[in-house]
């Protein structure tokens, strides 16, 4: 499993063109982030066909501001959102990203 970290809105807008795109917005200094960050790399590993990117927070401010302003979704972190067809459809944060709110977003 490779999960990829993205930096910069370049990658984020070739990434978001894909049918469904999963994001994660991670804090690398929050203990919440942490736990909600093995979440996520669990419910991959079982799925490795969704598209799906990472950003730190504190190396991809800007990219996290972007993402927030142009979607109209209050930042957080962590934060999961997952994209169908350029549109944010579901997005949640803190200790309600788990496995299975993960999989119950992806297969709605």
């Amino acid at each position: 499993m490779t999960i990829s970290k993205i930096e910069t809105e370049e990658q984020f807008n070739e990434l978001v063109k894909e049918d469904t795109f999963l994001l994660f917005k991670h804090s690398v200094t929050c203990p919440v982030s942490a736990e909600a960050y093995e979440q996520y790399e669990k419910y991959i590993a079982a799925n490795e066909q969704l598209k799906t990117a990472y950003l730190s927070v504190q190396g991809a401010r800007p990219l996290s501001n972007h993402v927030a302003e142009t979607f109209d979704i209050k930042h957080q972190s962590p934060q999961a959102i997952l994209f169908k067809k350029g549109k944010p459809v579901w997005n949640e944060s803190h200790w309600r990203i788990t496995y299975d709110s993960l999989s119950k977003a992806i297969t709605e």
